[in-house]
């Protein structure tokens, strides 16, 4: 019962962040040609463009990876998980998912401080807090923490089967 609770919300909210990162990607792509525009048509580059490309580049990255995460598309030990079989894979799995988990509480922990410790600093070219681009480190770790369990519950491995 845990287990369909928790993947069913996993799908929800790997769903919604899917659906964001792919918004943020667009966001992206029309301020980088705005920036373009600006700067070879005009010869005027926009001031604040490149900085909200970087900061929103952070964010798609951290959402992005809570996709690869559900989708075990990130590289890993898989020489290990190919040649393990019975209760030495199962071990294996547990391992992966345990070490995976201890590094994004540790990035989650040290994002969060970082953010609060730099909440009253803003963008030279925004009158927006630096924090906000700082968040994408622990909300990416928190919802990526998610994604490996699920995974673990039910494993989909995207990169053993690409690379059969």
């Amino acid at each position: 019962m845990l287990t369909r609770l928790v993947l069913a919300v996993d799908r929800h909210v790997t769903g919604a962040i899917w659906t964001v990162a792919a918004l943020l990607l667009a966001a992206l792509a029309l301020i980088g040609g705005f920036q373009v525009f600006t700067r070879f048509v005009w010869n005027q580059p926009s001031p604040w463009t490149e900085e909200l490309i970087g900061r929103l580049f952070a964010w798609c990255v951290m959402l992005g990876i809570v996709a690869a995460f559900r989708q075990g598309a990130l590289v890993s030990v898989d020489l290990m998980l190919r040649l393990s079989r019975g209760a030495w894979l199962r071990f294996v799995r547990r391992l992966i998912l345990v070490v995976t988990l201890a590094f994004l509480a540790v990035l989650a922990w040290f994002g969060f401080e970082l953010a609060w410790r730099i909440r009253f600093q803003t963008f030279a070219t925004l009158p927006i807090s630096i924090a906000w681009a700082y968040l994408a480190l622990p909300v990416g770790a928190l919802f990526s923490m998610l994604a490996v369990i699920a995974n673990h519950l039910d494993p989909q491995n995207r990169e053993l089967e690409l690379a059969k």
